[in-house]
């Protein structure tokens, strides 16, 4: 007997077809009722269903993405969506994935399933009948030419292109440069993908969906469009088209792009950004165009989500400033914001560099060494300010931030970031059990530029001097005096290293009213004296 899935959210829909069909006499066994499509998924990894009812829109996992992620275990999987009356268009002009019919739920007759189910059932038997081999070689088909095309053009693009007459020939399977056709180059980025991805049991899984879509979405579009997979994270659309006075591509092109903006959005719920390349006539023209946009990396960093626009040469945003002179001065904002008492400011503190970033336009591998080092010199200072734990590594930070191609991306990843640190603030995770310890440490962090003794701090704090003093060294293991004098020596490295100023000028920013104390000490601290720390 064939095994039926049945998912709906809607459960006066799963009680009508699950009581009323009749499943044994029709050779079905119900193998499960659904609510969402993540419940269904996790049964079908155990028991993979013959034929999947499925309903759209439906919380924690949408019924395409599950038709999605059945296909790549059951390729030959029957499917039939239940669709609400105001989704029924899309659902028709959307992604198929092989999709057999569609049942409009506002007027749905278990009749009228009963006799897709039957069709179901005399195909598959059919298959059986005609053998495992061929229905699987029809199956691969599709999958296989898609996978053809992929690597036909990334050989095209980072091969030489020795004989382009011959590549023409081999373009034309795919319908371009067709009786003197032009070519209008485009790469999609999809955004969110650390997000994205987890919705998703694999990068296949999400590189099959996405590619469904856009192909169903170009069927028939005008301009004329293909669809190429390059990475699960970017891809190619080529629009065919013919030059003349009657009509304009890039605005057509664009029409197009916002369409499958749409449809993915609705569909799979991931957004698309775009680059427009310029249209050519030539297969060189078009190697050049799509080497073009692969370069294009600072251009897409500073892409905002849904954007559409034309390429720009890679020498018009070049950045004239240095991002690592606004270090210090960065590390600083965000460190006494996060000590002080509104530590939720710390977003708008990031915000306002985050623009400056964007008003600049850096080189993006600066911009992410840069928030790298912002962050990790914040975390670490932090922690020896007894106020965070140390649970971070600097191994995942790194991988994180390699992963990011955007700057809108970056934001967001600082952000989270930042409001962990607040967090783990409100719920008192400092390194040491003692409030007044950590209170004193955040005092004197945010006074490094003034002469700060134990008394004025003990004062602060209500404590007896003597006591605090006890108290500090119990729980820090150090001195108070030790522990501020550290603090400023580590300050100093900061400045000598982030800042122009001389060693004079940083004496009196710690407050030091002697220079030559102020040398032995940090000669005592790092093993050498200031200017040689700097040379």
């Amino acid at each position: 007997m064939y095994k039926v899935m049945l998912v709906d959210d809607d459960y006066p829909v799963i009680e009508l077809l699950s009581e009323s069909i009749c499943w044994g006499e029709l050779g079905l066994r119900l193998m499960g009722t659904h609510e969402n499509g993540e419940s269904a998924w996790e049964h079908a990894q155990q028991e993979i269903p013959d034929i999947l009812i499925t309903d759209i829109g439906m919380p924690r996992m949408n019924g395409l993405e599950l038709s999605a992620r059945i296909k790549e275990l059951r390729p030959g999987v029957r499917i039939a969506i239940l669709s609400c009356h105001n989704e029924f268009q899309y659902a028709q002009q959307a992604m198929r994935l092989n999709v057999q019919d569609y049942l409009l739920k506002d007027a749905l007759d278990p009749e009228d399933l009963v006799q897709l189910l039957c069709r179901f059932k005399e195909s598959m038997d059919e298959e059986n009948r005609a053998g495992w081999e061929t229905s699987r070689i029809r199956q691969l088909f599709g999958e296989t030419k898609e996978l053809r095309k992929e690597r036909s053009i990334k050989n095209f693009i980072h091969q030489p292109l020795l004989s382009p007459e011959k590549w023409l020939a081999e373009a034309a399977e795919y319908g371009l440069f067709q009786q003197g056709e032009f070519c209008l180059p485009v790469i999609a980025y999809l955004e969110d993908y650390r997000h994205v991805k987890y919705r998703f049991s694999s990068d296949q899984t999400l590189h099959f969906a996405v590619s469904n879509v856009m192909n169903e979405v170009l069927d028939g579009m005008k301009p004329r469009g293909l669809y190429i997979g390059y990475n699960v994270k970017s891809s190619f659309l080529l629009f065919s088209y013919r030059p003349g006075l009657q009509g304009n591509i890039y605005a057509e092109a664009a029409a197009g792009l916002k369409i499958l903006q749409s449809t993915l959005s609705k569909v799979l719920k991931v957004r698309m950004s775009f680059i427009t390349g310029e249209g050519t006539g030539t297969p060189e023209g078009l190697k050049q165009q799509l080497n073009g946009l692969l370069n294009a990396e600072e251009q897409r960093f500073y892409l905002m989500p849904g954007d559409t626009v034309p390429r720009k040469s890679a020498n018009s945003t070049a950045a004239v400033s240095n991002l690592f002179a606004h270090y210090d001065q960065a590390a600083t904002e965000l460190r006494e914001v996060l000590l002080g008492r509104n530590a939720q400011q710390a977003r708008t503190v990031s915000d306002k560099w985050i623009s400056l970033i964007r008003e600049e336009r850096y080189p993006p591998e600066t911009v992410k060494d840069w928030t790298l080092k912002l962050l990790l010199d914040l975390k670490l200072k932090l922690h020896s300010l007894q106020f965070i734990r140390p649970a971070y590594s600097a191994d995942t930070l790194h991988k994180e931030i390699v992963d990011i191609d955007s700057l809108p991306s970056l934001r967001e990843w600082l952000d989270n970031h930042l409001e962990s640190i607040v967090a783990a603030k409100g719920a008192g995770a400092g390194g040491s059990k003692r409030t007044e310890v950590t209170e004193a440490c955040q005092y004197v962090s945010l006074r490094l530029g003034t002469r700060i003794s134990l008394d004025e701090v003990a004062d602060h704090l209500h404590l007896n001097a003597s006591y605090f003093s006890r108290l500090f060294k119990k729980e820090t293991g150090t001195t108070f005096i030790e522990y501020v004098t550290k603090l400023k020596m580590e300050r100093a490295k900061e400045l000598l290293d982030g800042t122009n100023s001389t060693v004079g000028e940083i004496c009196e920013q710690l407050g030091y009213d002697n220079q030559s104390y102020f040398i032995k000490t940090f000669k005592v601290h790092a093993g050498v004296t200031p200017v040689e720390y700097r040379g």
